[in-house]
């Protein structure tokens, strides 16, 4: 769904994630458009719940930060590879991975409500950077 077809402030703030390096809490969005007449928290919340409503961003639980959907048409829920030496994620969805989780809970005769995948380690640059802690073991 194109930006255009949001509300002002949501199409404001999905704008700003999609000009992100990485993830963003509210707080930084709402620093970030101030200039553009966004001043209050409830109203950056409200337009992340729209975009996340939408599948247009996500909201990283771990890091309490949001990123913008880097792909929108897909139908299942996604999960993130965080690198935790410098802090980029990537969005990936797997329907083998979600049906397995799926299938694990059924058996557990668990009600699935909803699902997080976050993976934490380090993303292929900073390992084979020299500053990862493989790099430091070798």
């Amino acid at each position: 769904m194109a930006s255009r077809s949001l509300p002002k402030n949501a199409s404001l703030v999905h704008g700003f994630l999609r000009r992100q390096d990485g993830p963003v809490s509210a707080y930084q969005v709402l620093d970030g458009l101030r200039d553009a007449g966004i001043n209050a928290p409830p109203t950056v919340y409200r337009a992340l719940d729209q975009l996340v409503a939408r599948g247009l961003a996500h909201r990283v639980e771990s890091l309490n930060a949001f990123v913008a959907c880097s792909h929108p048409e897909h139908d299942e829920e996604s999960g993130f590879a965080i690198c935790t030496d410098c802090g980029s994620v990537t969005e990936f969805s797997g329907a083998a991975v979600l049906k397995a989780l799926d299938d694990i809970a059924r058996r557990q005769d668990f009600a699935l409500d909803r699902t997080t995948i976050e993976l934490s380690g380090q993303c292929s640059s900073c390992r084979f950077s020299g500053t990862g802690d493989d790099a430091r073991s070798t």
